[in-house]
């Protein structure tokens, strides 16, 4: 019975062609095959290949990996261009793909390479791939985007200064693409996830996990599905209304 329900509830973004940069693993990965597994098209990109290549073996024909490096604006472009024509357009794009490179440094600790590094990722790929899929977004008539941000960017973590700091710019981009974005149609929203045990996160310290588990309100650890949820109900005919919001997944670590 319960495996009938869950086949009633799939579909909700079936046919929907979509995007997902850093797809190749952990929360990204989640997404690709959540997505396929609902109907979806998916092409996703990610630096990691060997990687991204075999899960796109794995999940079958609705899913194509497409190399990706978000510190060259040509790779963004070229990526994108080959999505479009691959599924003959883009109804969705999720900006997961980051880096974080200034963990356990403080601010003063921080050298400009790395700085640039984060920011050229997570901050100026994230804009140049909204960029490039404006034009095929303005073509579709479910247009969405959905940005992955962090609630480090919230509440304001520390030794995490490069990464926090292009959390917020994402948040803050997230809220001015929505009112631009919004003329045509499209909407741009962010996830906030908190720390989520995946490959990315491993070389966080216990203790650090230890105090998530124990500043929720639901007292566990969180798992790339908590996230996946919230972003394919961003990205349904459900949230059609809603835009320029940020949406904190961490358990009631942090409140709106």
């Amino acid at each position: 019975m319960e495996l009938q329900s869950t086949r009633q509830a799939s579909g909700a973004l079936a046919s929907r062609r979509v995007i997902v940069t850093g797809g190749a693993r952990g929360l990204g990965a989640d997404f690709v095959e959540k997505l396929a597994a609902d109907g979806a098209q998916v092409v996703f990109g990610d630096v990691l290949h060997d990687e991204g290549r075999r899960l796109a073996e794995r999940l079958g024909a609705n899913v194509h990996f497409v190399a990706l490096d978000l510190a060259d604006a040509a790779s963004i472009d070229v990526f994108v261009q080959a999505a479009a024509q691959r599924m003959g357009g883009v109804d969705a794009l999720v900006n997961n793909a980051a880096i974080t490179n200034s963990g356990g440094r403080l601010a003063d600790e921080l050298s400009l390479e790395t700085w640039d590094a984060v920011m050229n990722v997570n901050v100026r790929g994230t804009w140049r791939m909204c960029v490039a899929a404006l034009p095929h977004l303005r073509e579709s008539a479910c247009a969405s985007i959905v940005n992955i941000a962090s609630d480090t960017a919230i509440w304001g973590a520390p030794r995490l200064l490069a990464y926090v700091a292009s959390k917020g710019a994402v948040i803050a981009m997230t809220r001015s693409l929505a009112r631009e974005f919004g003329a045509h149609g499209i909407t741009v929203n962010a996830v906030a996830p908190g720390l989520t045990e995946v490959e990315a996160t491993a070389y966080v310290p216990a203790e650090r996990h230890a105090h998530y588990r124990q500043g929720r309100a639901i007292s566990r650890s969180q798992v790339a599905g908590d996230v996946t949820g919230p972003v394919l109900f961003l990205l349904s005919d459900a949230a059609r209304f809603v835009t320029g919001q940020v949406l904190p997944v961490n358990g009631g670590f942090v409140m709106n």
